[in-house]
């Protein structure tokens, strides 16, 4: 008989503890000078649909030309690693590219990791269809930080799942942590697929980021809807413009929310005031050459054992071995 997927949250935030977390970033960013929000908390779960809708527009190459490379080099990947691994999905989503590897790397188990508990279980539900025989332990969980994997897994040999280019949303250092943070995760003897965004035409940047319809424009703003829904605030949302521009030094998309006259409002009763023209900083999204890419794996800890792109070079898919940490220099 087969094995019913296993579609309880395993662990989870207690909603005080996210509310918690969620209000005191609000307020520690907004009383910078250049004021700043982190963009994990972009994906409740309105957000995390609108991204979903950002993936399907015809400027957004990342999601189809990863889902390309996916379809090509699964199969490779299977190769590499051998079957019978545990699938640790870091910021799952959807789960959209997921099925593409699970079919060909034929996984133990799969565990999905997101910070919005409601829609990992939606979309995990749908996942469950496609693979029933598939056991599934969703874990609600900034993976940010050190995240528990189901005590059921531990022990099994490993692949981390990092797709997206989502590693570019954090700047160089934080990077480095983070794929530290998953080497601890997965354990010795592990492997990592990451995608991550290359450089390219500034203008095809822009418009990856700043879509034709406003669909990232409607992602960006309901970070300020967000705060007013959970927090009480009284943000004026319509006095707010989506903004999206190249940081060429830091080789970087930002995104901001900039004012578009003086507004006042208040959150947790603690008065902001924003000048005409000055911007909330809400998501970065950096670019890297293979060289640097390659850099930024071995700094945190993994060594690119295999890496594949697009014809037109648009994209990185690397697999990465976890590196054995040496007794000595």
């Amino acid at each position: 008989m087969a094995t019913m997927p296993k579609l309880d949250l395993l662990d989870r935030c207690a909603p005080d503890e996210g509310t918690s977390a969620f209000c005191e970033d609000v307020l520690s960013g907004l009383s910078q000078r250049q004021k700043a929000i982190p963009a994990r908390w972009f994906y409740d779960l309105v957000g995390s649909e609108l991204f979903e809708d950002i993936t399907r527009l015809p400027e957004y190459y990342p999601t189809r030309t990863e889902v390309g490379l996916l379809k090509t080099h699964c199969g490779d990947v299977a190769g590499l690693i051998g079957e019978g691994r545990v699938v640790v999905e870091f910021g799952s989503g959807s789960s959209l590219k997921t099925p593409h590897l699970l079919r060909q790397v034929i996984p133990s188990a799969y565990v999905p990791i997101d910070i919005s508990g409601e829609f990992l279980l939606q979309s995990n539900a749908d996942l469950a269809q496609l693979l029933p025989d598939l056991p599934i332990y969703p874990v609600e969980a900034d993976f940010t930080k050190a995240v528990a994997l189901p005590s059921a897994l531990r022990g099994s040999a490993m692949l981390g799942f990092f797709p997206g280019s989502t590693i570019g949303n954090l700047a160089p250092f934080a990077a480095t942590d983070l794929l530290r943070s998953m080497r601890d995760t997965l354990g010795h003897g592990s492997w990592l697929l990451i995608g991550i965004d290359r450089v390219k035409p500034i203008d095809r940047l822009i418009a990856a980021y700043d879509d034709a319809q406003g669909v990232t424009a409607q992602f960006n703003l309901n970070l300020l809807h967000r705060i007013n829904r959970e927090l009480g605030a009284d943000i004026p949302v319509d006095d707010f413009h989506h903004v999206a521009r190249w940081n060429p030094s830091a080789s970087r998309i930002e995104m901001h929310l900039e004012a578009q006259r003086d507004v006042a409002f208040q959150v947790e009763d603690r008065l902001f005031f924003m000048r005409d023209g000055e911007t909330i900083h809400t998501e970065n999204s950096h670019k890297y050459t293979e060289q640097s890419a390659r850099a930024l794996l071995s700094a945190g800890g993994w060594t690119p054992r295999q890496v594949w792109t697009d014809a037109r070079e648009d994209f990185l898919l690397i697999l990465a071995e976890a590196e054995t940490i040496p007794l000595a220099p």
